[in-house]
């Protein structure tokens, strides 16, 4: 080859094809759910908004700052943003093996919880872990790493869950410990949110009907035990079934909500006009957010949110599927587990609000006040987009190989992609 040869220009085609063999993390076509990505701005977004419309009095009154809630939640969604864009760059592979020491993790983190003196009381539940400035609620990233556990678990020892009692077994005693740990702070919501992700992923997974049914059978018969024996929680579940009957006292917090959706009607009273933030309804910035919303935006903005978390989670579902296909394991149930806590969550959340379930601590994915919430969420948002990108990475791969070196076919591919 003459030197001529050797250093001339490439041609347009030529770096076509060199930049489709080239793939990188930056490119964003390969890696953006562009969709998934505007809908969960949207949630943030619409969450900052309702944080700072429905906690300036209460901030006000208690702190004397009106934007101490509303400038927090900023930082903290900021922050959410950048971790989450830091991890999408880690591969799935460091997930998966890590899973077991995350899980370790988690669990030392609920017992330090429980030790007087690191852990901090607030409302009379033990809750979070005091880092000066701000609090961290280990059961949050419990939530996240169980279902990182649970992905992995599924892939090394799906056959035996499927065929052995002791493979089914041993995943069950691991969300037992966790779930006594939430119990005792206590935190039966997330104790709830926990077990019910984790079944639905092991039912994906393909344990046996039989063992599933049993399992569904115990676990209602030790929550109804748990309501029964602890006052507070019957106290709840009798409120929750006619909260007009004592509506300034066990049945207060719910009979505020639902004067709150009363009066929203079709379009709200308008952004910033809610009756019912003034010191009416209880936590109404974080676990009662969704009333404060439906009373300003009405039943239109109220379900604008839930179509917002349907696409999420069916979006999530879409991405998991589509990864199992092309035999990603860890990565389709990862995607699966996300979806069903997502989905779960705003449910049991939404139900709450609507006076459709007892009373839970649990906050609104994306939207309540509260820096561990948020940050775990745009966490588990970077893991299902890298799941997304992987997919696609591989389908890329494939169709590259498929089409062979033919310019023409490398081309459309990459105006496909």
């Amino acid at each position: 080859m003459s030197r001529a040869m050797a250093f001339r220009k490439p041609s347009a085609e030529e770096v076509v094809t060199i930049k489709l063999k080239q793939p990188r993390i930056t490119d964003v076509k390969l890696l953006s759910d562009y969709w998934l990505l505007f809908v969960i701005f949207m949630l943030l977004g619409v969450g900052i908004v309702m944080v700072g419309s429905s906690s300036f009095e209460i901030a006000d009154r208690k702190l004397d700052q009106p934007f101490y809630y509303l400038i927090r939640q900023m930082i903290y969604v900021m922050i959410g943003v950048l971790v989450a864009a830091a991890l999408l760059r880690v591969p799935l592979e460091f997930w998966a093996k890590m899973s077991g020491y995350l899980l370790m993790a988690g669990v030392l983190s609920l017992i330090l919880v429980l030790v007087p003196g690191v852990g901090r009381e607030i409302n009379g539940s033990m809750r979070w872990l005091s880092l000066g400035i701000v609090n961290v609620q280990p059961s949050e990233f419990a939530k996240l790493f169980v279902i990182i556990y649970m992905a992995g678990y599924l892939v090394r020892h799906g056959d035996s869950m499927q065929t052995a009692l002791g493979g089914f077994v041993r995943p069950m005693a691991v969300l037992a410990l966790v779930c006594v740990l939430l119990l005792a702070e206590p935190d039966f919501g997330a104790a709830a949110v926990i077990l019910a992700t984790a079944m639905a992923m092991m039912f994906l997974g393909g344990v046996r009907f039989s063992q599933f049914l049993v399992l569904m059978l115990l676990m209602t018969l030790a929550m109804a035990a748990l309501a029964v024996s602890s006052p507070y929680r019957m106290e709840r579940i009798t409120g929750f079934m006619d909260p007009w009957a004592d509506p300034f006292n066990s049945g207060f917090q719910l009979t505020q909500a639902l004067i709150a959706f009363g009066r929203g009607e079709w379009f709200g009273v308008g952004l910033g006009s809610s009756v019912q933030k003034l010191f009416y309804l209880p936590e109404a910035h974080t676990d009662f957010l969704f009333a404060v919303l439906s009373e300003e935006l009405g039943f239109v903005g109220g379900l604008t949110i839930i179509v917002l978390f349907c696409f999420v989670v069916i979006r999530a579902f879409m991405i998991g599927r589509m990864a199992e296909k092309i035999g990603m394991r860890f990565a389709s149930y990862l995607a699966y587990g996300i979806g069903i806590w997502i989905g779960i969550q705003a449910f049991i959340n939404i139900g709450v609000n609507m006076g459709v379930l007892p009373t839970k601590g649990l906050t609104l994915p994306f939207m309540s006040y509260g820096g561990s919430s948020v940050l775990v969420m745009c966490i588990a948002i970077a893991l299902l987009l890298r799941v997304d990108y992987e997919r696609r990475l591989i389908e890329y791969d494939n169709h590259n190989k498929a089409g062979g070196n033919k310019k023409g076919n490398d081309a459309e591919g990459a105006r496909a992609w």
